[in-house]
This record gives structure tokens, sequence and C-alpha cells, in this order.
């Protein structure tokens, strides 16, 4: 036995050893910190390959956008598709308009420009007739239909030699005004307007964010790095998107919402990281440490902050609507591989730059910003009320916060119409003269018959009973359109025209009406026949529907998963359900302030923008999802300082006071910067991404400023000890750097 004690207790030294270099940290995040540590040239060249080839292999997939048929809800959904299914579907239809400049119409020089126009057009593949040109009602413009050939959810993609042509017979006549309108342009010129809306919102907030990075570091690499990785990472995630798109086709803002959380998330996460790693090598740790107590600490909670967003972005499929599906899959995969980012090639580089992260420092303000060994100042001053009276500053907040959400039991919910788009795009300013002119039908719906190839006849008669039964009715505009037919007669569609706006109450009763009375009464008595009700008023009634229906589903998963991660992390239930409560508090101020800004006229000035008195319908719920994955990141951030006080033995209110202390600079500066990106997104000209550039910049900035410095340190000093519960467990391992290395 004693020839085997010298052989075991190398081993147990061995293990001991072991055990001594994980002390900074046990998890996943500080191994491969470590190995991008040792390994930073292969760590780097991994991120650049992995970057490549999501770029190479998404741009050879391509993307799959979600055509209208994607988007269909319920009924409506089912009556778009049946009719494309069967060839038909509304033709893509076009409208040349043709208008004096100034004074009354030369109705000669009209028609001779309307004449060319038709020679044009009529020559062109994609062009399958061209109606006769019709003066309207007051004199004062032509409009010439256009009918395209094809598929009308390609229209889109082949409407710009029609438009090439328009603008031909435009400048061979000066003194008129030859434009044109339809669905497939405006649709040409939404895509263009998001292009050049995002390429400037690049230009201008990409030299915005690297200011604030200079400001919070002092040095130019070290505000370099962050925006670098948050680059690559959006440019990795564009070409993953490519290829999640043909499992879920993305919806036309998809690449605006890479883009918007790519740059917010990618930056924060870097910059939470390389605060971490600065302060400990500011208290004489050597770079290695310093990498891996960061890891354990920041790394770790970049980690549980992005696995937040993404499991609040999942709820969000329970929807089964593919605007939420497309857009939560591009803010899931930007923010993964944002995070991936962070965690392993940000290590490489940190090891790599060593002190050279803080060179070349800028004059001034690199005395300001650098880590300072001394406590701060602002800090303490803000955290006192609540730290001293945390009763009366939980209820006055509180109170405050209630009161900004009181407009959101007012919000207006309805769905996209021609209201919302930007009159930026030159055929909405065509549409808008068009109406003009020709005042008449507003909404369209469409009904769909399929019955047995036997029973066509009897379909068709049906639909023409139908026809004549809406002539008298006030809800419906006496034109109407001719039933057609398809190839093997089993489907039969029905055009019938409203005069009211899309989201109108006429416009819903209308829809309501032909569901419940008139179809029932009319195609409903052919046997073995199936109708539905489609049309842009049909869809949105199902898609106000849905949402009322899977609402409580998304907030419940959402709110559940959020609660068990917080529970598992911080190994309290109080911690995660008071989460779960400043959470709620700051997504209702958020949409009370959505509410204000975009329901009243106010803000129209400053914002560009013409109030419709209403909120699109997919924002609220979106936002829901994202905020509360956004709120995770700063919550988890600051807790989990707080938690590193109170573990080394601080009492409650210190602790809070030196978590937030400690932390409240970097939160500060990760808010600035997302609350300059949504900004900017909010100062885009499609109305969907300036209420969500606007809502998301107003929740960022209550949250980080009243949640974190008022409401979630009264809230924890008065609930003490008990924020712990069922109890915070004496930590065996010491993580250096925390509060009690003082």
């Amino acid at each position: 036995m004693g020839t085997q004690e010298p052989r075991q207790r190398p081993r147990r030294r061995a293990r001991r050893t072991k055990r001594a270099r994980r002390e900074p940290g046990q998890g996943a995040t500080v191994r491969v910190a470590r190995w991008s540590a040792v390994h930073p040239w292969r760590a780097i060249g991994m991120w650049l390959a992995f970057v490549v080839a999501c770029v190479v292999i998404g741009g050879a997939a391509g993307t799959d956008k979600a055509t209208l048929i994607d988007q269909g809800t319920g009924e409506s959904g089912r009556a778009a598709a049946v009719a494309h299914a069967h060839g038909v579907a509304e033709p893509a239809g076009e409208n040349v308009l043709i208008s004096a400049r100034q004074g009354a119409l030369d109705q000669a020089r009209a028609a001779q420009a309307a004449g060319e126009v038709a020679q044009r057009m009529r020559k062109l593949p994609d062009v399958a007739a061209v109606g006769q040109p019709s003066p309207s009602p007051k004199g004062d413009a032509i409009l010439l239909p256009i009918t395209m050939r094809g598929d009308p959810e390609t229209a889109k993609e082949r409407v710009e030699p029609l438009l090439a042509q328009t603008a031909e017979v435009q400048r061979a006549h000066p003194g008129l005004r030859i434009e044109q309108a339809g669905d497939a342009s405006i649709q040409h010129g939404m895509g263009e307007l998001i292009v050049e809306d995002l390429l400037k919102a690049d230009l201008i907030g990409l030299p915005i964010t690297l200011v604030i990075l200079l400001v919070a570091f002092g040095a130019v690499i070290a505000a370099g790095v962050p925006l670098l990785l948050a680059i690559t990472a959006v440019v990795g995630a564009v070409g993953l998107t490519a290829l999640v798109s043909h499992l879920v086709p993305m919806y036309d803002s998809a690449t605006s919402m890479t883009m918007l959380m790519g740059l917010a998330v990618g930056v924060d996460y870097s910059l939470f990281y390389l605060r971490r790693e600065r302060e400990e090598r500011a208290r004489g740790r050597d770079h290695l440490a310093a990498i891996e107590i960061a890891a354990a600490t920041s790394g770790h909670a970049v980690v549980v902050s992005a696995v937040a967003v993404i499991v609040s972005m999942a709820g969000l499929f329970l929807t089964g609507h593919v605007i939420f599906t497309s857009l939560a899959s591009a803010a899931i995969v930007v923010v993964a591989v944002s995070m991936l980012g962070s965690v392993t090639v940000l290590p490489a580089v940190l090891a790599k730059l060593g002190p050279r992260v803080d060179r070349p420092r800028v004059p001034l303000v690199w005395r300001l910003t650098a880590t300072r060994q001394g406590p701060p100042r602002l800090w303490p001053a803000l955290l006192r009320p609540a730290l001293r009276r945390p009763a009366a500053t939980l209820l006055v907040s509180v109170l405050g916060l209630g009161a900004l959400a009181l407009p959101a039991l007012g919000m207006d919910l309805r769905s996209t119409t021609t209201d919302e788009l930007s009159r930026a795009i030159p055929a909405m300013r065509t549409y808008d003269r068009l109406t003009a002119s020709f005042p008449g039908e507003s909404t369209s719906h469409l009904v769909v018959v399929r019955a047995p190839a036997e029973r066509a006849g009897e379909a068709r008669q049906a639909l023409r009973g139908l026809a004549a039964m809406t002539r008298d009715d006030r809800l419906f505009a006496p034109v109407t359109t001719q039933v057609r037919q398809s190839a093997d007669r089993r489907v039969h569609t029905l055009v019938l025209a409203s005069p009211y706006d899309v989201g109108s109450d006429q416009a819903q009763d209308a829809v309501r009406r032909l569901r419940a009375e008139l179809l029932p009464a009319t195609a409903g008595r052919v046997a073995g026949a199936e109708h539905w009700t489609g049309g842009e008023a049909a869809d949105s009634h199902d898609f106000g529907k849905r949402l009322e229906e899977r609402l409580p589903l998304v907030i419940g998963f959402v709110l559940l998963l959020t609660f068990v991660m917080m529970a598992a992390m911080f190994r309290s239930v109080v911690v995660a359900l008071t989460a779960i409560a400043v959470n709620l508090l700051s997504v209702g101020a958020a949409f009370g302030a959505l509410v204000l800004v975009f329901q009243h006229t106010w803000a129209e000035g400053p914002l560009g923008f013409t109030s419709t008195g209403h909120i699109i319908a997919w924002i609220p719920l979106f936002l829901f999802a994202v905020l509360f994955g956004l709120s995770m990141d700063y919550h988890v951030f600051l807790v989990s300082r707080i938690r590193e006080a109170a573990a080394a033995g601080l009492p409650t209110r210190q602790a809070v006071a030196d978590g937030i202390t400690r932390s409240a600079g970097v939160v500060t500066g990760a808010a600035v910067i997302m609350i300059s990106v949504f900004a900017l997104f909010g100062a885009m000209r499609l109305m969907d991404m300036k209420q969500m550039g606007i809502g998301l910049a107003v929740a960022v900035l209550i949250d980080a400023v009243v949640i974190r410095i008022v409401v979630l340190p009264a809230l924890m000093t008065l609930l003490g000890p008990a924020n712990w519960w069922p109890g915070l467990p004496a930590p065996r391992r010491h993580v250096p750097g925390s509060p009690r290395d003082k």
C-alpha cells in the first residue's frame, strides 16, 4: 500500500490543479473562451470561414419571399389559395393615368398620349391586354387599364418594363402628367424604398454607433471591435436567413429585422464582454485570466440573454402566420449568430490584441471614460431615492408608468392598408390622384366557389344570382366582374365591389353578410359546393380573428419560458417573478407611448408621417415578443452583478447598489446604442418599420432609465433577502473580481 501512495497523490494534485484552472467559471462559455484565447488565429479563421460560407451558400440558395398566398389567413387565405391553384385568380392589373400638370386637360393631346402608351404596352410579352381609355367624370384625367400576363404573385418582379414604357411616353409629352399605378408597381416601389432606407440607415447608423463606442471606450480599436463583430454577424445572418427562407418564406421586412436586431444586440453583446474584460485587466489580471472571468460572468449573461430573446421570438410561431414566423426566424438567426460570435471569436480577438485593444486612445475622452479605480459618483446619486425610500420610489414610478400605459387600452388595431404606405413611393402618389379623379369602388371582395364539374352551370348561376342580390345593397357597389371559370370547370370566382375602405366598419359588415347570409343562400345551395369569401377586407377580418385566438397562447408561452429560464439561472422564484413583473410594466408603458405617437397627430411633423388613427395590427404582438426578449438583456446583466455581490456576503441594499453601480455605465452605453439604431429605423418611410422602430426605441429608453435605475433597485431593496427565495446558495467557488475582492 505504501508503494501506491506516491502515485495517488499526484493524481489528486492534478485534479485539484485542473479544478483550479477552471476556477473563474465552470460553464461552456469559459471553456470556449479559453480555447479561443489560446488558439486565436484558429478561432478567427473559423469565424471568417463561417461567415463566408453563410454568404456563399445563402446567395446560391436565394431567398424565398413570402407571397400574398403565403400571407393569407383563415377563410380569406383559403379563397386566394384555391383561386390561385386553379388559375382563376384575378390577373395583375396596372393603370396608366394621364392628367394635366396645370389647368384643364387637353383632351386631344391626352388621347394621343394614351394611344402611344397602348401601342407600346401591347408589344410587351408580359402584357395580356390593354383596355380602352376612359375619361374621368370631371374630365380632368384619362385612365388606361392594362392586364398583365402570368402569375399575379410575380407581377411585381415583371412590372419594370411597363414602368419604363410609361416613362418614355412621359418624356415625349412633358406638358402632361403620365404615370402608372397598380398592385405590382406599388409593391415594386416598396421594395426599392426598403433598399434605399436600409442603405441610408447603414450610412448614418454605423458612424453614430462608432461615435458612441468611442465615447464608451475612449480608444479606437476597442470601439471598432464590437462594431466589426456586429457587421460580420449581420452578414452571416443574412446568408443563413436565405437558407431558412426555404422552410419559412420571408416577409418583405425580414431583411430590415435582421439589420435592426443584428446591429443592436451584436454591439451590445460585445460591449458587455469587452467592458468586463477591461475591468478585470484594470485590476491587474493578465489578459487570459481577464478573458476567462469575462466569459464566466458577462459571457454567461450574454448566452442567457440571447436564449431569452430566442425563446420570446419562438413564441411567435404559435400564431401560425407568415408575417410573425418569418420575422421571428430572421430575429432568431441574427441573435444566435451574434451570440455565437461574442462567445467564440471575441475572446480570440481580445487575446490577440491584449492591451493594444486600448489603442490608439482618443485624447480627453480616454481620461473621462477609462476604467476608474475610484467609486463613481453619478450612479449612487441616481440610486439614492430607490435605496433610501424604496416603497415610496416604487409606488411613484409604478404609478407613472401605469399612467403612461393607460392609452394602450384604447389601441385601435387595423391591417395594413394603402393609408399606411409611404407616399415616397411614386405609384402611391399616382394612386391618390387616380382615386381622386375616378371615385368608385374602394374595396374588392373575392368570392370563390368549388363544386363538382357537373355542377358548373349551377355554380355559375348561383354567382350571377349573388351579384344580382348585391346591386341594391348599400354595402356593395353596382360594379361587378364576370364569373371566371377554371379549366377543369370546378372552381368559379366573382369579384364584388364595395364603396368603403378596407378597414371601415361597412367593409367588415359586407364580409360578414357575404359569409353568413348571401353565400349560403346562393352558392350554398349547390350540391357538393364549397365557398369562401376573400379579398382585403376579409383578410383583415381573418387576421384580426387569428390574433385574438393566438394572443393568449403567445403571451403565456413567453411568460412561462421566461419564468423557467430566470428561475433556473438565478435559482430564485422571486427573481423570476419580479423579472416578469417589471418587463410587463415596461412593455405596457411602451405600448401607451406607441398609441400616443401614432394614433394622434402631434408627432406627425417631427417624425414625418401622416397619422391614420390606428396601429398596424401585427406590430403590438411582435413588439411584445421582441421587448420581452431584449429586456432580459439588461435584466440578466444587472441581476447577475447584484447576485455576485449578494453571494459575496453583502447585505441586499449594498449588493443592489454595488451591482447596479458597477454595471450601470455599460448598460447605459448599450441602451444608447440600441436607442440610436431603433430610432434610425423609426425614421424609415414605411409605416410598419416606423412604428416598430419608435416602439422599440421608447421601450429601451424606459427599460434602461426608469426600470433599471428606479423600479428594479427599489423593488429588490424592498424585498431584501426574499429576492433569493428559496435561498441564495453559498458559492463553493469564488469568481475573481467579485465584491469580495475589494
